[in-house]
């Protein structure tokens, strides 16, 4: 009987390939000259070109010149260094074929094992705000040509087609004697595909600039998480997390943490350059939401709003979370906790909780698309970007609202514009009250704010109303108004928007339209 162990054994080493001769050509010399000066120690044949080839001259090793190679020099103005027969021959020969074989003994094309190369910094180029002639000249064509050459024919020439991929390369190199595996090998291909395509995907972004309706979107950076929705379900971030946060305690963020975290920096967004104010979420929802002169009256206020859902939520503040507000936090459990800044005492206290997470948000913009698996495709949309204020805002009653009732009306439709459909919000002095969300009826909505307003013992005389979208009918108006709410801020567009209006002169509320629906499904 035939030893498996021992066949295994033969077909690996029969996938095993010795790198005898390396071509490298790379715009960013950092991290290289490790892996140059071993594969000089391995005796390998090193061709390159132009500033790679005098970055390995300055480290003592000897350099194959391209030029040399292909016997044509650099031209247009470096536009065409390496793209020749004799370079692309010797990586796309295959070894075991005797027909390549043949020709590239008859032509003198030396085979080349391994190609270090990177791309001209596209992406970086477009968001330094260069002109369009310096972001046409980024556009590499030796270097995606070299990759793509060197991946297609992975089954005997290794690609490094990265930074990103110096650090296990050496370590193969040191560990196994130049010697690399078609596992290696493939390993190596597919991540330069994935540079490959990343890289044109920006250039066909810069290029469209929205204009052909095609889905195109390449995240390089990925985050396995502990599992998705629920426990039996897989998730992954695709994102910069650090670009947005700095993580300073805690464990690590879950599936439903990053949801909501979300739903509370795109909520907070919307009073970004207001008083202090401070959100509680829950499941995407916010349950508290107050503005006031100190973070810790605002936290306070938002406390109050529901301080039983408020337990194992997200917190958010929009201004510098002090040593007072930290020691009130510190008595609720609370899964994240999100500032532009601590005080130093206030995080000693907030690190107490060991698992509980404390970022520290940083400046940056927020996307503008949005996008959303359905089906067997995707939904895309503009972000809602819309923050109603006092120049959009149109009186439809006799009676205009107070200066007070205006702000109230926009607090009220910010919060409104971050919960889900359909939803009512109930607010007083810069205070939410409560909202019904994602009801099937703007009724039910309503009805469900109302309960949970008075469970909490608010008062809602003199309190306001805010609604996602438009009144079909006046029935809203009538229970909001046998509650003591006297003033009411919706969409408009029904075509009974009449009855709604007349209901409010008739009883003394006032009422304004923003022309703005916001759904959120």
């Amino acid at each position: 009987m035939r030893n498996t162990d021992e066949g295994k054994s033969k077909t690996k080493m029969g996938n095993t390939k010795t790198i005898k001769s390396a071509l490298i050509s790379v715009f960013d010399k950092d991290g290289l000259a490790p892996i140059v000066k071993e594969l000089d120690n391995k005796g390998v044949i090193i061709y390159s070109t132009g500033g790679t080839q005098a970055f390995i001259e300055s480290l003592g090793v000897n350099v194959e010149r391209v030029e040399d190679l292909t016997s044509y020099p650099s031209i247009l103005g470096g536009r065409v260094k390496t793209l020749h027969p004799k370079v692309f021959g010797g990586i796309l020969s295959r070894r075991e074929l005797a027909d390549d074989q043949a020709q590239i003994a008859e032509y003198d094309i030396p085979e080349i094992d391994l190609v270090i190369v990177d791309l001209y910094p596209f992406e970086d180029t477009v968001a330094s705000n260069a002109s369009h002639d310096a972001i046409i000249e980024k556009i590499d064509i030796g270097g995606i040509s070299l990759i793509r050459a060197a991946a297609k024919n992975y089954n005997d020439v290794v690609i490094i087609p990265s930074k990103g991929q110096y650090a296990s390369f050496l370590e193969m190199l040191q560990s196994n004697q130049a010697e690399t595996t078609v596992e290696d090998r493939k390993r190596f291909a597919r991540d330069a595909f994935e540079v490959s395509s990343h890289y044109d995907t920006e250039i066909f972004k810069y290029f469209n600039a929205g204009e052909k309706e095609v889905f195109k979107q390449s995240v390089r950076n990925a985050k396995v998480l502990r599992y998705g929705e629920n426990p039996h379900q897989k998730g992954i971030f695709h994102g910069d997390m650090d670009a947005m946060f700095d993580k300073l305690n805690g464990k690590e963020l879950s599936y439903n943490n990053l949801l909501d975290v979300d739903a509370a920096v795109n909520l907070m967004d919307e009073f970004k350059n207001e008083p202090p104010t401070f959100a509680i979420l829950k499941h995407n929802n916010a349950c508290g939401l107050a503005t006031r002169p100190t973070i810790l009256d605002a936290y306070k206020a938002a406390l109050a709003g529901d301080p039983v859902s408020a337990f194992g939520g997200i917190l958010i503040s929009n201004a510098l979370i002090d040593l007072a507000t930290a020691e009130q936090i510190n008595e609720l459990f609370c899964e994240v906790v999100i500032a532009p800044a601590y005080a130093g005492e206030a995080l000693d206290v907030l690190k107490s909780k060991k698992n509980r997470i404390i970022l520290v948000q940083k400046e940056m913009e927020l996307p503008k698309r949005q996008f959303r698996t359905i089906l067997n495709g995707v939904l895309e949309q503009d972000k809602d970007l819309i923050t109603d204020d006092r120049e959009n805002l149109e009186t439809r009653t006799k009676l205009p609202p107070s200066e007070n009732q205006i702000d109230d009306l926009l607090f009220a439709n910010k919060l409104v514009k971050h919960t889900k459909s359909n939803t009512i919000v109930l607010a007083k002095n810069g205070q939410l009250l409560a909202s019904g969300t994602g009801q099937t009826s703007r009724v039910d909505a309503l009805r469900q704010a109302i309960h949970k307003a008075k469970s909490f013992n608010f008062d809602l005389n003199g309190a306001v109303m805010a609604s996602d979208a438009f009144f079909p009918f006046p029935d809203c108006v009538e229970i909001a108004d046998a509650e003591g709410i006297n003033a009411v801020i919706q969409p408009g567009g029904s075509i009974k928007d009449e009855l709604s209006i007349n209901y409010c002169d008739e009883h003394g509320l006032s009422m304004v339209f923003t022309g703005n629906r916001h759904f959120k499904h």
